[in-house]
């Protein structure tokens, strides 16, 4: 039977960067996960332009949905913690996700300035893939607030459903992804406490992991087509356009949540668990391929470099430089050279930790811990610990 999987590596925060709870050494498993999950998504993001007219490119981008962003959800919420928001977890979240998210806001407005376009300050809705690091500041701030809830998991999907009814829950503040996807979040969370390893444990999932792979390359290849966009994106409000009308669309909303749960599950389960050459390696760096890759891809992208490629040749060409791309942002030199960017130095923006204060005793207070000492000498001692001391007490001779 396979090892029960180790606890969460965590001292950073979201997904590579994620927690405040400190471990001896990081857990090779969790790695493996985040390289897969980000390397997917730089290569659904290289093959943007040509995905809609390549078949098997749409069918591999609608089987593997799962294993892109809402794994990365997952791995987030495994990495994060649930207690009460201690100055020290706030100035993490301001270093490692507000902080990061304005300094590459910033740069993706400078290139796309320099590509030609006009300058925009993003503020209330950040460009491309920097929605998450809105959506995971505010899943860090609710994670403490939803374990108090006696039925999280359902609430929080009720939550999610009911979204999608309310026009002004929409891309601002990534308002709608972060309410559609907090389930998710929490269910991470669940993993990282170790509530389903039984499911990681067990012989029997294994091939019921397989399974479930195999179902959605299914789904992938024979409804690509059918599948809409919308009903993955999960960042607009239901239309009436949606085929099961108005009033039953949050089923299909239901079905794609509850697919995307149990398929990042058959992914963490099939994943090896002991450390692989490279792989593991380059997997510490999830956090900052999923920060870096947008600013080298939209260049070329912006130069219909990607939109050219026609034949096989350039297509699998396209995507091994992807993979090559994740490879090297994610690469510990890189990680590096970058580290002032992704989690900058806060320290001289910090006013220093408060002193701990010592425990303010009043007169009245004083009083009662006087009168229950002097209560306490004037009883008898209990008969039972008299004759167990002299049960105990050493003989004596006459």
């Amino acid at each position: 039977m396979d090892k029960s999987p180790p606890g969460p590596a965590t001292d950073r925060p979201a997904t590579d960067a994620g927690a405040e709870r400190a471990a001896p050494a990081r857990d090779p498993w969790w790695d493996n996960a985040r390289f897969t999950s980000a390397t997917l998504i730089v290569i659904l993001h290289s093959m943007g332009s040509i995905m809609t007219r390549v078949d098997v490119l749409h069918s591999f981008h609608v089987a593997s949905w799962a294993f892109r962003v809402p794994a990365f959800v997952m791995l987030a919420g495994v990495f994060s913690s649930a207690g009460p928001l201690s100055s020290r977890s706030l100035r993490s979240l301001l270093q490692s996700i507000v902080v990061p998210a304005g300094i590459f806001s910033l740069l993706f407005s400078l290139e796309s300035y320099w590509l030609g376009s006009k300058f925009v300050l993003h503020v209330v809705q950040l460009p491309w893939t920097l929605w998450f690091l809105m959506s995971l500041f505010c899943w860090r701030l609710l994670l403490p607030l939803v374990v108090q809830l006696r039925h999280p998991l359902l609430i929080t999907t009720g939550v999610a459903l009911a979204v999608g009814y309310i026009d002004e829950f929409g891309m601002l503040y990534s308002a709608s992804r972060t309410l559609v996807y907090l389930p998710l979040f929490y269910l991470g969370w669940r993993i990282g406490q170790g509530h389903l390893n039984a499911w990681f444990n067990s012989r029997w999932s294994l091939p019921v992991a397989v399974a479930g792979m195999l179902a959605a390359g299914a789904v992938g290849w024979l409804w690509h087509r059918d599948i809409k966009g919308n009903w993955l994106s999960m960042r607009h409000h239901y239309t009436a356009a949606d085929p099961m009308s108005l009033e039953w669309a949050w089923v299909i909303r239901l079905l794609v949540l509850a697919s995307a749960a149990a398929l990042v599950l058959c992914l963490l389960r099939l994943i090896p668990r002991r450390r692989l050459p490279l792989i593991s390696t380059l997997g510490a760096g999830g956090f900052t391929i999923y920060l870096l890759h947008p600013l080298v891809i939209l260049p070329i992208r912006e130069q219909d470099l990607i939109s050219r490629v026609n034949t096989r040749v350039e297509i699998v060409g396209l995507l091994l430089c992807a993979v090559l791309l994740a490879m090297v942002l994610g690469s510990p030199p890189v990680r590096k050279l970058v580290q002032p960017l992704t989690r900058p130095p806060m320290g001289w923006l910090f006013a220093p930790a408060p002193p701990r204060q010592q425990p303010v005793y009043s007169a009245a207070s004083a009083t009662v811990a006087t009168a229950t000492l002097t209560l306490q000498a004037t009883l008898p001692a209990p008969r039972g610990t008299a004759d167990e001391q002299r049960a105990t007490a050493p003989a004596t001779r006459p």
